[in-house]
């Protein structure tokens, strides 16, 4: 038999895939419905367990998605390219920083994509609400990954 918490972690996994849900709220109006007695405190701490971010998704609305930082969820590169093109507005870099310029509320989603591919000589990350910053090696590599990210920056 599997565990309750468990069968309403897949529960919750097969929900935000099929239906873009973007309130812990209407989470929580889908678990019942699919006969899962839950609070709202329950819901937020299996968000958090399951380490849902919400991102913009093509059309432009907020939903919730997996982020990989365990390794529990592995990001595809066409995850990480959607997420870093709906989030993303500039990338640019003076000395050994990078600095990530995103949609307000967005850049941890895509601070947490970044985080989990493998990237040469990158030191570490900071995010904030709407900007993440890329400690690189040296200056040369701070000007590499700027022009590989850039690609996935919005233009217009």
């Amino acid at each position: 038999m599997i565990p309750l918490k468990s069968a309403r972690h897949q529960a919750i996994l097969d929900l935000i895939e099929k239906h873009p849900i973007d309130r812990q709220e209407d989470l929580l109006a889908h678990l019942r419905e699919a006969g899962f007695d839950v609070t709202q405190a329950t819901v937020s701490r299996d968000i958090r367990d399951l380490q849902l971010v919400k991102v913009a998704d093509a059309d432009g609305r907020y939903r919730y998605m997996p982020a990989a930082a365990s390794g529990k969820v592995t990001h595809s590169p066409s995850r990480f390219e959607m997420i870093f093109r709906e989030s993303v507005l500039k990338v640019d870099y003076a000395g050994h920083m990078v600095l990530v310029k995103c949609f307000s509320g967005m850049a941890n989603a895509a601070c947490e994509v970044f985080d989990a591919k493998q990237w040469n000589n990158v030191v570490g990350t900071l995010s904030g609400d709407d900007t993440f910053f890329i400690l690189m090696r040296t200056e040369e590599d701070a000007a590499e990954i700027c022009q590989a990210l850039q690609q996935y920056a919005r233009r217009g």
